[in-house]
């Protein structure tokens, strides 16, 4: 009453498989699969971890007041130049 039987399934297979080929259903699969494990293995991973194993640029820090003494001597040799 209502509910799909396992005959309506494999008759939905059948035609699905005449469709696509097996081929692509295997690569779409193999997809699918590979999806659901890098998405399981992102949530078991702690961020501590994630962490330590990326590797940033390092830089220099910058200080604050370098960055703005570097503006007041663009604005002022703009103020020179007029």
């Amino acid at each position: 009453m209502g509910g799909i039987s396992i005959w309506q399934l494999l008759i939905i297979a059948v035609i699905v498989v005449l469709l696509f080929g097996t081929k692509k259903l295997r690569g779409i699969g193999g997809d699918l699969g590979a999806a659901v494990k890098g998405f399981k293995k992102a949530l078991s991973d702690d961020p501590a971890d994630a962490k330590s194993e990326q590797k940033d640029a390092e830089f220099p820090p910058k200080q604050l007041n370098e960055t703005a003494n570097s503006a007041d001597t663009t604005k002022q040799k703009d103020k020179d130049q007029a």
